[in-house]
């Protein structure tokens, strides 16, 4: 009996050691590329409710809906089904506009968010109630974020995590560069916060200015490239009205020639949006 004991106090003492010397296995995510580029894009176009499987099942509805209308006003199954992949494709499009609109005003209001921060640390508040104070106080648009991270602080008080589910709703890279400063800023202390936003606002605000004037600049290649883009379909879709005429292309010659087609838009658009709009900012610092 004194040996069983010794034995299992020697495996305690073993299992308690291990679990603070034993090396912790990262956390991989068993979603696949689909399901995390739809979470990704909902969270950068502000989406919130709607579930990655919920998205992705829409596109696949208004696809088949779209198919299934232009299969049944054609009598042409290639028409059906290159009509079907664009109506699919567009949620993702309206989403992708939607992320950008929301990048670009947020982009305008984080100087204004950083200055009403600074002034409230000047006032003599803490980080983490100057941050609260934005949801009251800051710009509209950024108010309910900064609202729950207020409610999130104040029922956790545990300030990094409050910052990393505030991170998670605004998911702007612009965004992600100001917590983690003011991260660094509450770890490291000392008086130099003040002068930290300041040229924190300042930096922001020279590049939104930058950035908006090149944008300007640049805006007409892109809406040439969706009017090109998008001349030959609208004539193919008047064209899906006259039954004599769009006969000719429900053939195999007539599938290449609509496939042929779909191909060399597609890289001509991307090739346009490649030349004429500036690189999005990407989310590096999640």
């Amino acid at each position: 009996m004194g040996l069983l004991l010794g034995l299992f106090f020697g495996i305690g003492v073993l299992l308690i050691i291990w679990t603070f010397v034993a090396p912790r296995e990262a956390k991989v995510s068993t979603d696949g590329r689909l399901v995390t580029r739809s979470r990704d894009l909902l969270a950068a176009a502000g989406v919130e409710g709607v579930t990655p499987a919920a998205f992705i099942g829409a596109c696949v509805i208004t696809g088949f809906v779209a198919f299934l209308l232009m299969f049944l006003v054609s009598a042409a199954l290639p028409i059906g089904l290159v009509f079907g992949v664009m109506a699919g494709g567009a949620p993702v499009a309206l989403l992708k506009g939607r992320a950008r609109r929301r990048l670009a005003e947020f982009r305008e209001l984080w100087p204004d968010v950083v200055d009403n921060i600074a002034s409230a640390v000047r006032a003599g508040l803490s980080l983490s109630e100057a941050l609260a104070q934005v949801g009251e106080r800051g710009p509209l648009p950024l108010r309910e974020p900064f609202r729950r991270f207020g409610s999130d602080y104040a029922s956790t008080g545990r300030f990094a995590d409050s910052l990393d589910r505030l991170k998670a709703r605004l998911a702007d890279p612009v965004g992600d560069r100001v917590i983690e400063a003011l991260r660094i800023a509450r770890e490291v202390g000392g008086g130099d916060l003040g002068r930290l936003l300041r040229s924190l606002s300042s930096f922001l605000r020279d590049d939104a200015r930058t950035r908006s004037e090149l944008e300007a600049r640049q805006s007409w290649s892109v809406n040439g490239a969706r009017v090109a883009v998008a001349a030959p379909w609208l004539v193919l879709a008047m064209l899906s009205f006259q039954g004599d005429v769009i006969q000719r292309y429900n053939s195999p010659v007539g599938a290449l020639i609509i496939g042929i087609g779909a191909v060399v838009c597609v890289f001509a658009y991307r090739l346009m949006l490649r030349i004429g709009r500036l690189p999005e900012p990407e989310r590096v610092l999640r």
